[in-house]
């Protein structure tokens, strides 16, 4: 079982910059590959970004490409989202996941234990 707790959302200006964190319990946290989801007011989730177990392949949806970072820290048992350039279309909630059942890594039925997300507002 892995518990997780998302943070570091809020108000920010287009342009601007927020960073993510999202923090496991749980001793089997450095086996598994993680996501990024967001659910935006009235919209479907979809998957933003991926990083492998050993944070040295990350994958990102298109839209935020360039402008966004996902890393981990298997010693703190977290993951992070640098997003830079910040655009009023990012705004949504945003979740972390664990990638826990083989398979094309934007699926987010192949996720599981997901945390109650953080919220990111980008004003215009």
């Amino acid at each position: 079982q892995v518990q997780l707790v998302e943070s570091g959302g809020g108000l920010v200006q287009a342009g601007g910059s927020l960073r993510l964190s999202c923090a496991a319990s749980g001793r089997t946290f450095s086996r598994y590959a993680m996501g990024w989801f967001r659910q935006a007011a009235g919209k479907e989730r979809e998957f933003v970004a991926h990083i492998s177990a050993r944070g040295d392949t990350t994958n990102y949806v298109d839209s935020v490409k360039v402008r966004f970072t996902a890393s981990r820290d298997n010693t703190e048992n977290s993951i992070y989202l640098q997003m830079n350039s910040l655009k009023p279309e990012d705004t949504a909630v945003y979740y972390c996941a664990v990638h826990r059942y083989s398979g094309s890594y934007y699926r987010n039925e192949l996720y599981d234990y997901w945390g109650q997300g953080t919220q990111v507002i980008v004003s215009s």
